[in-house]
């Protein structure tokens, strides 16, 4: 009797994770650039942490400032979302254009998979520590890593996507 049973729930997992993949894949095939850049959050933007912010790496703070210009977890929180949108944003980009440099977006993935772990490591810390050294070292990495994304994501859009860079600086 119980054998049946778990049969039947395992089938039903399966058929369900199946149903939502291919939901989400009829999902990302619908994309456009215009509900990628409307899904970025504007809320928050990087511009106070560097004066040539999408243009050039690097910031123009120190740890400490750095920390209070992103506004704490808002900001580490913001980097989060935002390079989950940049990644497929890169991913959209190799879909839709061959001549994109394979080498950039497998960039932009590496970057954004690493900014959202240190992210996720610096509010972990930040949840048991507060606002400590570490935190905000952490924190400062991210800020880095994200202005250096931002950085090779506008010349990606500069390449082959010219016309939605004005509404990428924008929401950025």
């Amino acid at each position: 009797m119980i054998l049946p049973l778990l049969q039947l729930l395992a089938f039903a997992a399966v058929a369900i994770y199946f149903g939502h993949r291919r939901a989400g894949l009829r999902r990302r095939n619908n994309q456009s650039w215009d509900s990628l850049i409307s899904r970025l959050r504007v809320d928050w933007s990087a511009r106070e942490l560097s004066d040539h912010f999408l243009w050039k790496e690097g910031l123009d703070a120190t740890p400490e400032d750095a920390w209070k210009r992103m506004e704490g977890p808002n900001g580490l929180w913001a980097m989060y979302q935002n390079s989950r949108v940049m990644l497929e944003m890169a991913d959209f980009a190799a879909r839709n254009n061959p001549e994109v440099d394979k080498l950039m977006v497998e960039t932009l993935r590496s970057d954004a998979m690493q900014i959202r772990v240190c992210v996720l490591m610096c509010l972990a810390q930040y949840g048991f520590t507060q606002a400590s050294e570490g935190v905000r070292i952490n924190a400062y990495r991210a800020a880095a890593m994200y202005t250096g994304m931002a950085a090779r994501m506008t010349e990606l859009l500069q390449e082959h996507a010219a016309g939605v860079l004005p509404d990428f600086v924008a929401a950025m």
